[in-house]
């Protein structure tokens, strides 16, 4: 089958691999319908996590369960699932904690499993699943082609948006900020509207994306950066800040943003992956400022967002802004790096 690997910096190149083989008995293999390449991934591609020797990447999709080991109990063959962005049994103590990114059991996609065998990366044409219970969700039918986007969005994205917005405590009446446009960010936005907010700002300076993110339930859009965008969040906000925000971006900057950006007691939930400095303790000290969150359990969220995206009561895959075929997948990390794209989305 073909998979993408990545070589170093700015290198991706799809190539011939081995097909995946059942081995554990637990697993399953699943032909991907839709893939994409998240924020994330762009760190390797642009060095900032350096690669040392050639490995798959990718870790959004969903697909077509073809074969499944004998001890797989939760989905069959021809299910459609949607897997999260890591393996899980969801059994484990912290699985049942709601940790499941925590799995004592669970690994990445593109790396070998405590089983023995292969979890592929995502970004191909086949994946091997080690927990099959764990990891997949089945739809209830198949989903027509027009649902595959959101339906992938719950893979990463929407999940991450939505903890960022549990961990900042965002509730009916909530005031919010979110920091970042990205797709991280504009799921948060959707997050925060159903889950109540009164009044949502997006810190966004790019026009394509403040239109999605007013779409989503953004009420206000904040251009201003730095000293001047707090000082503009203040001031919508009774001149004190935001009850809740989401930091969707990682930066070392991103977050000092989003914790001066909080009321005094206000909370931020945090999701961006850290890329940055070292986190100052005293303004959270001094205002009573909470930070909560981390890489998100999106396991969890999967069920309870489910029938909404096919519902049409929510559509993160708005997100996708441009699609490709796999073939194409060094254009697809191009496009991302060079924001001609907000999210792109890899068809096999």
């Amino acid at each position: 089958m073909r998979a993408t690997v990545i070589y170093g910096e700015r290198d991706v190149r799809l190539e011939e691999v081995a097909d995946p083989i059942l081995s554990t008995g637990g697993d399953a293999i699943v032909r991907v319908v839709a893939a994409c390449v998240c924020g994330s991934d762009l760190w390797p591609y642009r060095g900032v996590q350096p690669t040392t020797e050639p490995h798959r990447i990718g870790h959004e999709f969903v697909g077509v369960v073809e074969e499944i080991g004998p001890d797989v109990k939760t989905v069959a063959v021809g299910d459609f699932v949607i897997a999260p962005f890591y393996d899980c049994d969801n059994t484990c103590i912290n699985c049942r904690n709601g940790v499941s990114t925590s799995c004592l059991n669970g690994g990445w996609w593109g790396s070998d499993d405590q089983l023995g065998g292969f979890a592929d990366g995502a970004q191909g044409e086949k994946v091997r699943v080690p927990h099959a219970d764990g990891s997949l969700v089945a739809t209830p039918s198949m989903p027509d082609d027009a649902q595959i986007p959101g339906l992938l969005a719950l893979s990463d994205v929407m999940g991450t948006g939505h903890h960022a917005a549990v961990s900042a405590g965002v509730t009916m009446g909530s005031t919010v900020v979110v920091v970042g446009d990205g797709a991280v960010g504009l799921c948060a936005i959707i997050a925060a509207k159903r889950l109540g907010a009164s009044r949502i700002v997006a810190m966004s300076r790019h026009a394509d994306r403040q239109a999605v993110a007013r779409e989503f339930g953004a009420t206000d859009i904040v251009e201003e950066r730095g000293e001047a965008g707090v000082a503009r969040i203040r001031e919508l906000f009774d001149g004190i800040g935001a009850d809740c925000v989401l930091e969707c971006v990682g930066t070392k900057e991103s977050m000092d943003q989003a914790i001066e950006s909080a009321r005094p007691g206000g909370m931020v939930g945090y999701v961006g992956v850290p890329t940055g400095g070292p986190i100052a303790v005293r303004p959270l000290f001094g205002r009573n400022v909470g930070l909560n969150g981390g890489v998100a359990p999106v396991r969890g969220y999967v069920e309870e967002l489910l029938p909404e995206v096919l519902s049409g009561a929510i559509d993160p895959g708005r997100v996708f802004d441009l699609e490709l075929p796999l073939a194409e997948v060094a254009e697809a990390y191009a496009a991302m790096d060079e924001r001609r794209a907000i999210k792109v989305l890899l068809r096999p």
